[in-house]
Order: C-alpha cells, then sequence, then structure tokens
C-alpha cells in the first residue's frame, strides 16, 4: 500500500536531485522493456518532468509509477548509478509462515 508520506518523500528526493542524470527502465508490454539516459527536469506536486535527448523530447511520470515499480529510476551520483528506492526485500518464507500461524 502507498501512503501519502511515502509519495511525498519520494518528491522530495526527486526535488534534490532536480538536473542530474537518470537512467529510466520501465516495461512496454508484452516482454517490451526499454531503458534510457535523461536529467530531471522539474517535480510537481502529482508527477515529474525527464528530459530524454533532443530528438525523443520530454516525458513526464507520476511518483507512483516509481513506487509501484512501473519504472525503475536510477540517479547517477558522480561515480556510478543507483536506483531512487531500495529494491523491495523478500521476506523469508520462514517467517511469513509463523506470521501466517499467529494470525490463525
Amino acid at each position: 500500500m502507498i501512503y501519502r508520506n511515502d509519495i511525498a518523500n519520494l518528491r522530495g528526493d526527486i526535488e534534490e536531485k532536480i538536473g542530474q542524470k537518470i537512467i529510466v527502465k520501465g516495461t512496454l508490454g508484452r516482454s517490451k522493456f526499454f531503458e534510457k539516459e535523461a536529467t530531471l527536469q522539474k517535480a510537481y506536486p502529482n508527477l515529474f518532468v525527464v528530459k530524454y535527448n533532443e530528438e525523443e523530447g520530454n516525458a513526464t511520470y507520476s511518483y507512483t509509477d516509481v513506487l509501484t515499480r512501473t519504472i525503475d529510476l536510477q540517479i547517477f551520483d558522480g561515480e556510478s548509478y543507483s536506483s531512487i528506492i531500495p529494491p523491495k526485500a523478500e521476506e523469508p518464507k520462514r517467517i511469513r509462515q509463523e506470521t501466517e500461524e499467529n494470525l490463525n
């Protein structure tokens, strides 16, 4: 579940990185993926704008696209690219079973 705090925190993180290079990764459907280099341009309350190269222009994405992992943003920190949100940690099966047993 996505909460308002999650969106506000992500928006703050993106606003701090305006002007930096990023890599946008996502899906186009039917096993088609894309990965493009861009620059963060602007951040608005509900979406943010990235600028691709001159031929491709701009694109807008919502913060929920990032939080639901529809797209992955990787920010260039001067040496390498790192994801703006950490990868989803998989809960060990044993802990999941213990939690389910406690609920029953």
